[in-house]
């Protein structure tokens, strides 16, 4: 494992710097009467909000509620037991959907890949309720998409999202769209893709063959083998710069949990779909904030100076209480996430993503709509009407 020190942790919040004494500590009690600094000169309510935000609450409430020492408030301890107990319930309810679904699918042999969720839970932490799920994300065949879809519409499911789509783009343009249970409230995001393209990944065979079955959950719940399951949690947790804690927490006990990934296995896998900086910045972040030990064959990727790049950059979000996913941000943390996000990738996915600007999109039809046959004009009409909208302000309007 490399010794250099990449990143400067004394830039961080004292509520930060106590959660991740609290997630690094085997004895919170010996913490607390060696470095009783942690818990004076905090702001209580800042410190709950910050344990929501990062989703670290179900895994350090227990934690602290058995501390024989009195150094956190008892006040605090009872808003973190409440939504503790919240959370208990939530992913008892998620477990028991998740089932619900797979076997539906099974009988309809319909091959389906959970990505994270209670089976996060219960692999990685040996309890369900340690880990916060907001829903239920599994993965089938693009060719099984529309059946899977129809199987949640009979089971009460209403479809939320409703792409803009021409010329098929939303196949790799997009990656899932999102089910909501009306009366459970049980939100499912069905995926065809890991990502958003136009990056190249894993196609659903090569997942299916590594995959692995839950023996707590039955032989219908399939979820990610460990290289693939850590190369999907390091690409998400990037595109969201590592915003919540409980990203990172997840890889650290998939890195030290009894099926790690093959250290050699995991670094082809890396370099052929182009990820390898990510993983460097990913291992860089555990080892330094979660004090993670990394396998020797691995560290090479943390001497990246683009991963070391990275790993600094997210450090601006760990104190901030922000979701990426819902706008409007803050003017500062937008202009920032805008500079980071395209820094993540690769000089392939560059261009990638480069080249996908020149495929014709939905507002190309709304701004000069052709008959269906013609529908292959909008290539060379691209740039043309592209330029057209900015110039008169229609892009905004799109």
């Amino acid at each position: 494992m490399t010794n250099r020190n990449t990143l400067d942790q004394g830039s961080l919040s004292k509520e930060v710097q106590l959660i991740l004494a609290l997630l690094n500590s085997g004895n919170l009690d010996e913490t607390a009467q060696q470095q009783p600094e942690l818990f004076t000169d905090l702001n209580w309510d800042l410190f709950v909000e910050l344990n929501r935000h990062h989703r670290v609450y179900p895994y350090l409430y227990p934690r602290l509620s058995r501390m024989e020492m009195q150094a956190v408030p008892a006040e605090v301890l009872e808003r973190l037991k409440w939504e503790y107990r919240r959370n208990t319930v939530q992913m008892l309810q998620l477990s028991g959907e998740m089932s619900n679904i797979a076997s539906q699918l099974a009988e309809l042999n319909i091959r389906c890949i959970f990505l994270k969720g209670p089976v996060l839970g219960q692999e990685l932490y040996g309890d369900l309720s340690q880990r916060t799920s907001r829903d239920l994300d599994f993965l089938v065949p693009i060719d099984q998409l529309e059946d899977a879809e129809t199987l949640l519409i009979r089971l009460g499911y209403e479809k939320e999202d409703k792409f803009e789509s021409l010329l098929g783009d939303w196949k790799w343009r997009e990656h899932h769209t999102t089910f909501i249970h009306p009366v459970s409230r049980i939100n499912v995001e069905l995926h065809w893709r890991l990502g958003p393209g136009p990056a190249k990944e894993p196609g659903f065979d090569a997942l299916w063959r590594q995959s692995r079955t839950s023996p707590h959950f039955g032989q219908n719940v399939h979820y990610l083998g460990p290289e693939d399951l850590f190369m999907f949690l390091a690409v998400h947790g990037a595109r969201h710069a590592w915003s919540r804690l409980r990203w990172l927490h997840d890889i650290k006990l998939l890195l030290l949990g009894n099926q790690p990934p093959d250290p050699a296995l995991l670094l082809r896998l890396l370099e052929r779909y182009s990820h390898s900086a990510v993983a460097g910045q990913t291992l860089v972040l555990a080892a330094e904030l979660l004090e993670t030990p990394v396998d020797p064959a691995l560290a090479p990727l943390m001497d990246s100076p683009k991963a070391r790049r990275l790993a600094r950059e997210v450090l601006f979000y760990l104190p901030r209480i922000v979701n990426l996913n819902t706008p409007p941000l803050e003017p500062e943390v937008e202009q920032h996430f805008s500079r980071y996000l395209p820094s993540i990738l690769s000089p392939r996915n560059r261009v990638l993503r480069s080249a996908s600007f020149l495929y014709p999109y939905a507002a190309d039809a709304k701004t000069l709509p052709l008959p269906k046959p013609l529908h292959f004009l909008y290539f060379p009409l691209r740039p043309v009407l592209w330029s057209w909208r900015k110039v008169t302000g229609v892009e905004k309007e799109l």
